[in-house]
């Protein structure tokens, strides 16, 4: 199969952005926190959305650009790509104008889904495997995707090539975008004792398209979960300097899935990605 061809500019959307909960709806569009350039929805919950909620929506993607990060594609998986999945979200990117889709770069389903993220082996079959899927979906959907590095805990058959040989090789192979997660990269730096900042530094900068920080919780020196349920720490905040100094600044998203404080508040960390992302424009 050919391969997708990137264009030489990454997707038309910048700025420091936020994920979408629809009970924010209301609010978002009466009063949009003044720092939240952008907003992440995952499609697949969205697309049995009707009513009054798809008529939100519609009207926030009328407003700002809305980007989407995909849930439930497998791409790591063994059987076939879900294509009704693809057509669908591929319709969905047509009508909100999407500005960027994206996938993790993980094992997700094996006849019914995990509901967990699994690492795939780093080898160079595995780079095979799933450089082909991805360039699949990039082939049904018109267009370049990104794919996201993952946090993970435990390792089964890890291979010859290091975890950032790895990801670099499937950008190449599938010729698509990274979509970079300083919060992952940092808690397999602790779980995992990866070198996050040679990470970086491997990684073509013009594959670099998107990026999320998050919070984590703590569970011991050498235990981080990545739960979505807290503020940045500082070490991620550095990690995302580190990203802005040795490569590009990119469009940035602030993910927040637990224990959610009110918009106010969440646009106090978007200001702080917006305020880095001028520093090192």
């Amino acid at each position: 199969m050919p391969k997708t061809a990137s264009p030489m500019v990454l997707p038309a959307w910048q700025g420091a952005g936020l994920g979408l909960h629809a009970r924010w709806l209301p609010e978002l569009l009466a009063n949009p926190p003044a720092a939240v350039a952008f907003m992440e929805i995952a499609p697949e919950n969205w697309l049995t959305k009707g009513g009054q909620t798809a008529a939100h929506l519609r009207a926030l993607a009328e407003r700002m650009p809305l980007v989407a990060h995909g849930l439930n594609l497998n791409l790591g998986g063994q059987s076939p790509l879900d294509k009704e999945l693809i057509l669908a979200i591929k319709a969905l990117k047509h009508s909100l104008n999407l500005r960027f889709y994206s996938e993790h770069l993980a094992w997700t389903a094996d006849g019914g889904h995990f509901y967990d993220l699994l690492p795939l082996p780093f080898n160079e079959e595995s780079v095979r495997h799933v450089a082909a899927r991805i360039r699949q979906v990039q082939d049904m959907l018109e267009c370049p995707i990104g794919v996201e590095n993952i946090s993970y805990y435990l390792t089964h058959n890890p291979g010859d090539l290091s975890e950032q040989e790895f990801v670099v090789a499937v950008l190449n192979e599938a010729d698509c975008f990274l979509h970079l997660d300083v919060n992952n990269l940092y808690v397999n730096s602790v779980n995992q004792g990866i070198d996050a900042r040679a990470f970086i530094d491997a990684v073509p900068h013009d594959k670099i398209a998107y990026i999320h920080i998050a919070g984590h919780s703590q569970e011991s020196a050498d235990l981080i979960i990545d739960t979505h349920a807290q503020d940045v720490c500082e070490a991620v905040w550095d990690l995302l300097a580190y990203t802005y100094t040795q490569k590009a600044v990119v469009p940035t998203l602030l993910e927040r899935d637990f224990n959610l404080p009110s918009l106010r508040l969440l646009n106090q960390e978007v200001a702080r990605i917006a305020q880095l992302q001028r520093h090192h424009s």
